[in-house]
């Protein structure tokens, strides 16, 4: 254990960005071989799309991440924290870090976003993509990053999370968003079992169904445990879904400008 908390202590950032794309690698083509949906479009110019928001999310990343890597020194070298407090073995730690910060990074700002309008305006970029692939989980404004990273150092530093856990969280975090977003065919018998945990495709599916009660729904990004701890957990056949919002016209999903200028733009309504 003492040798696999070194290599997260100590990974490198081409090996932290070798993870992030040879998981989305992985489930690009995997998505391609075994469909949820077949849509008709490009999908290299989808893809290109949603990498440019990625690539301003990885910017925002070295920035921001920088800072919470900062806020992860301070708590180890002060002691500070519920992880240095309970002492607990290395894999229960992890257990529950992972857990917690499923929480702090993921539920609490998605569920934030989802009840403040003007947290909603920058959020529905990622939620205005109506062939939802892969690369979809890498679509977000860098106004909604900044929401994310910044739960992310509160929980860091209420947790007493060590730079290593940081590491491994993300990874984590980063293969279950691929997971989650892939336009993969997963069998009912399959898929639902995984869904009592954790968030499984099809679970994660339902919120991206283009208007309401669904949208509010299943905002855990690692365990469902958290939606069906506070109510907000759903499941329904994802051939019934369609993707994209209600408030906007399909065909502006891949028009970068104006998807970045949705937060500010006065003429799109919506009830949030």
């Amino acid at each position: 254990m003492e040798s696999f908390v070194q290599f997260w202590e100590n990974i490198a950032p081409w090996q932290r960005m070798a993870i992030l794309m040879g998981g989305m690698i992985l489930f690009w083509l995997i998505e391609g071989a075994y469909p949820l949906f077949k849509f008709s479009f490009k999908r290299y110019k989808h893809a290109g799309v949603n990498l440019v928001f990625l690539a301003t999310t990885v910017v925002l990343n070295i920035l921001l991440g920088a800072i919470t890597i900062m806020v992860c020194a301070w708590v180890t070298k002060n002691n500070f924290g519920l992880l240095n407090w309970l002492n607990w073995p290395v894999w229960a730690t992890i257990i529950l870090a992972i857990f917690l910060m499923d929480f702090f990074s993921q539920y609490l700002p998605h569920y934030a976003m989802h009840k403040v309008k003007w947290m909603w305006k920058f959020h529905m970029i990622h939620h205005s993509d109506t062939k939802v692939d892969v690369t979809t989980g890498t679509r977000h404004h860098p106004g909604e990053w900044m929401f994310r990273e910044g739960t992310t150092i509160i929980g860091a530093l209420l947790l007493g999370l060590p730079i290593w856990l940081y590491f491994l969280y993300r990874s984590v975090s980063a293969i279950f968003t691929h997971f989650n977003h892939a336009n993969i065919r997963v069998p009912k018998w399959l898929d639902k079992p995984i869904s009592w945990i954790f968030v499984s495709p099809n679970m994660h599916k339902v919120h991206h169904h283009y208007k309401r009660p669904y949208t509010d729904t299943n905002y855990a990004n690692i365990f469902s445990l958290w939606d069906r701890l506070f109510g907000t957990f759903a499941y329904v056949d994802p051939r019934e879904l369609k993707y994209g919002l209600d408030v906007l016209e399909d065909a502006t999903d891949e028009n970068l400008k104006y998807q970045l200028g949705l937060p500010f733009n006065k003429n799109v309504k919506t009830d949030y």
